[in-house]
């Protein structure tokens, strides 16, 4: 699902994917302790940095990738009840696959 945003300039805005719950020894760890996943599907690109001619660079990463961002990257936003991180290109670590 596509969020009705569109970030601006070299923004990013992407969706972390819940990692598959696994319970060892029955013990249920609640939401609360959980560490945010560090894989996340890119939703929304912006219009892409500028270089120093006033030209825009296109993006590295594009709109479905599987990306790896850090624990604590970007500002969280929730739109339409889903959660978003907004975050720049340079804060992705990885492409997925």
């Amino acid at each position: 699902m596509k969020p009705n945003v569109k970030p601006l300039g070299d923004r990013i805005i992407v969706r972390r994917l819940e990692e598959a719950e696994v319970k060892k020894g029955g013990i249920i760890i609640p939401d609360t302790a959980k560490e945010k996943p560090l894989e996340a599907e890119v939703v929304a690109l912006g219009t892409g940095k500028k270089n120093d001619d006033g030209k825009a660079m296109p993006f590295e990463v594009k709109e479905g990738n599987r990306v790896l961002i850090g624990k604590y990257s970007g500002t969280e936003v929730t739109i339409s009840d889903v959660e978003y991180t907004i975050l720049r290109e340079e804060d992705i670590l990885a492409i997925v696959g």
